[in-house]
Order: C-alpha cells, then structure tokens, then sequence
C-alpha cells in the first residue's frame, strides 16, 4: 500500500480482489492515513472496469494505473479528478511518471522491452524502446513485479534484496 507525501494511501487490486471483497471491489482505492476508504475507482460509461492493475504507481496527490482489460493509463488524482489515455503498451510490468512524460516496462511478451513515452491529453505516444539488462549486461528476462514511485521504476533482481532503478529521463 504505497503512500504519497500527502498522506494519502493507495491500493490497486488484482481480479482476487475485484471480484471478492467490496472494500477491493473498484480496482483502486485511497485511504487516508487512518485506514478509512476516501475514494474508489468507478469506471466511466463506456469504459471498462478493472478486473487487474498490472502496472501501478504513485507519485504527489496522484496515482497511476495500467490495468486489464484494455490497458489504458489511468491518472487518478487525490481530489477524485481522473483522466483515461489510450495506450499501445498492452500488459506493462511497471510504469515511471514524470510530468507528460513515462516509462512503461515489458507489455506482452516482452519483459526486457523499456518504452519511453509522452502523454497527451488523450493518449500515450511512445518515443524510444530499448531493451533493459542487468548491470553487468545480462538480458532482463524474468522479475518480480516492479514498484513505482513517481519518477522511478524499482526493479527486483534475482535475490529478494536486490534491486535496480530505472527513471523517466
């Protein structure tokens, strides 16, 4: 349950908990800093709900989400202000924001593939891919799920207490 400096507490769910616990039920969640639910995800008309928060990331007064069915980037901010953007990054593994600009990790069959993008108003546009290794050159080809924090990309190595970082340039 990732925080941001505001004190606002956040959680994206998987399909185990959209389809079994009311509290889990909208997919995304704030809580204030005493636990009690503030605001939950409802899908716009036409939309669909998420079933499963694949990338997720929390920055100032924001979170950020990829979720399944249809991937779109999702910003959800702190006063309940939310913007939907189409994206062509199906399945990311973790995503980085900084300002309209992001990074977006794997999608599809390709964990290794980094995509640099920029926002617009309505839709994700990438502009650089490139393949992410280890420090010491080996390819990225298996990680444990990713942790976003605002500008950053928190990647776990093979061991539990390895970790690399990657960040929006």
């Amino acid at each position: 349950m990732p925080a941001d400096r505001r004190h606002h507490l956040w959680t994206a769910y998987g399909d185990e908990g959209v389809y079994s616990d009311p509290l889990s039920a909208p997919g995304l969640v704030r809580w204030d800093s005493g636990g009690n639910r503030l605001w939950g995800y409802s899908a716009p008309k036409g939309v669909e709900y998420i079933d499963t928060v694949y990338a997720f990331n929390v920055g100032d007064g924001v979170a950020w989400a990829s979720y399944y069915p249809a991937f779109p980037l999702l910003e959800a901010r702190a006063d309940g202000r939310i913007r939907l953007r189409s994206s062509p990054v199906a399945a990311p593994g973790g995503l980085a924001v900084d300002g309209d600009r992001l990074i977006m990790l794997g999608g599809g069959r390709e964990p290794d593939l980094l995509r640099h993008c920029r926002m617009t108003a309505d839709e994700v546009v990438p502009v650089e891919e490139i393949r992410l290794t280890l420090p010491d050159g080996a390819p990225l080809k298996r990680y444990a799920p990713c942790v976003g924090r605002g500008r950053h990309l928190y990647v776990r190595g093979r061991s539990r207490g390895q970790w690399y970082v990657t960040s929006v340039r």
